[in-house]
């Protein structure tokens, strides 16, 4: 399991993903039959070293043999540059990716990526979905960029993902529907939701693709403290006053121990038994602080129960990984809550059928309460002869007079 820092202050495009994820991953040379894997036989990629304002990177170059001189673009948003294939519709990249000879999870990331390019230039050009071309992002090169990203993040085990507010650019960018502002219609679609700024340099910086990916990775834009683990660097195709490159880094985020979480799921395929006592013992030893089951009424009417648990943040990753395996849930969803709790301490109540354990707590306005442990409680009354009720009076009754 990997967690992911992005920082597009360059912008973001899919061939810079490309190189970055590749650097992470160290898989540059494992790019190299990629085009074989996708049966794209008349394609090949190139690997080469440049520096971006001094930066040395790799950068990943895909090149399409079918195309003619005359066809090859500069332009950043035109992701497909010439190439002799330019109006394949989603059904046909599609039917592309379920004959690679690739992962299932990467075939399934690169099937999502490609889903949400079309839903917003759908959206944008007010066309059903099963009827856009795709011309800017249907060339080899950006095939392979979003397919060879969705590779990457696939073996890298991508689960969380961090980022920075995201560069766009601004001006007009060419592209096959004419001119068009920047960032371009599609691509300010899929940044919805997500903050961004224009930079200080003319220019498309973030192509639908680079936002595409970064919609897919859904990010979380607030980072707590990082620990750095690897850096790797992404080159763009253009230069620029500032370094073209996406920066992105492996790392642990580090959740400050007196942080909470509420771990919460809905389990409505199995026995009540299986979480019981045994289970919520060893749910409270994998370091869960408390946990409550609730009725829920699921998806068609189905009965089930809600199993909450706070959890410090030092035990969020353990606490969840117990739920995952030993309930028949498929996922969990947290979030960080604020507790205030009441000074508290334990004691002992010596009697004549010895020593009773309880908890003290001390309200706001400096009120002491005591909360006899149940099984001392239970042990004390057999012993004394006395109801459970008379037990605890006799025992409140012996505290306060100590």
């Amino acid at each position: 399991m990997s967690v992911i820092y992005i920082e597009p202050f360059s912008g973001a495009s899919g061939d810079m993903f490309l190189g970055t994820l590749a650097t992470l991953a160290d898989a540059h040379d494992d790019l190299l039959d990629l085009p074989g894997r996708l049966h794209l036989h008349d394609t090949r990629i190139e690997i080469h070293e440049v520096k971006k304002n001094g930066i040395a990177c790799r950068q990943v170059k895909v090149i399409d043999l079918g195309e003619s001189p005359v066809q090859t673009g500069e332009n950043p948003h035109d992701v497909g540059g010439g190439h002799h294939d330019s109006s394949r519709q989603l059904s046909d990249i599609i039917e592309l990716i379920d004959a690679a000879n690739i992962e299932d999870g990467a075939k399934l990331i690169a099937k999502e990526i490609f889903q949400l390019i079309g839903e917003a230039e759908a959206k944008v050009h007010a066309i059903p979905i099963e009827k856009i071309h795709f011309h800017e992002i249907s060339g080899v090169d950006s095939i392979i960029d979003i397919v060879g990203t969705a590779v990457l993040v696939d073996r890298l085990k991508i689960t969380k993902t961090y980022c920075d507010p995201i560069c766009v650019g601004f001006g007009a960018v060419n592209t096959q529907h004419g001119l068009l502002p920047v960032p371009a219609p599609a691509t300010a679609e899929l940044l919805k939701g997500m903050p961004s700024f224009k930079g200080n340099e003319e220019g498309e910086r973030l192509t639908p693709t680079g936002a595409a990916i970064i919609r897919w990775l859904k990010p979380e834009f607030n980072p707590p403290a990082l620990t750095t683990k690897r850096v790797a660097y992404g080159p763009g195709r253009k230069d620029f006053a500032g370094p073209n490159v996406l920066r992105a880094s492996l790392v642990t985020a580090e959740i400050p121990k007196t942080q909470f979480f509420v771990i919460e799921t809905n389990i409505d395929d199995s026995s009540p038994e299986y979480l019981g006592g045994a289970f919520q013992s060893d749910l409270l030893k994998a370091g869960a602080t408390d946990l409550f089951i609730t009725s829920a009424q699921m998806k068609k009417g189905r009965p089930g129960v809600t199993l909450s648990v706070l959890v410090a943040g030092n035990s969020l990753e353990s606490v969840s990984d117990f739920i995952l395996e030993n309930t028949t849930t498929i996922g969990v969803r947290y979030y960080p809550v604020e507790r205030r709790i009441l000074d508290r301490g334990k004691i002992s109540i010596e009697t004549e059928h010895g020593t009773v354990a309880a908890k003290q707590v001390i309200t706001p306005s400096g009120h002491r309460r005591l909360k006899i442990e149940h099984d001392d409680l239970w042990a004390y009354s057999r012993k004394a002869g006395l109801s459970l009720a008379e037990a605890a009076a006799a025992l409140q009754n012996r505290h306060r007079a100590e």
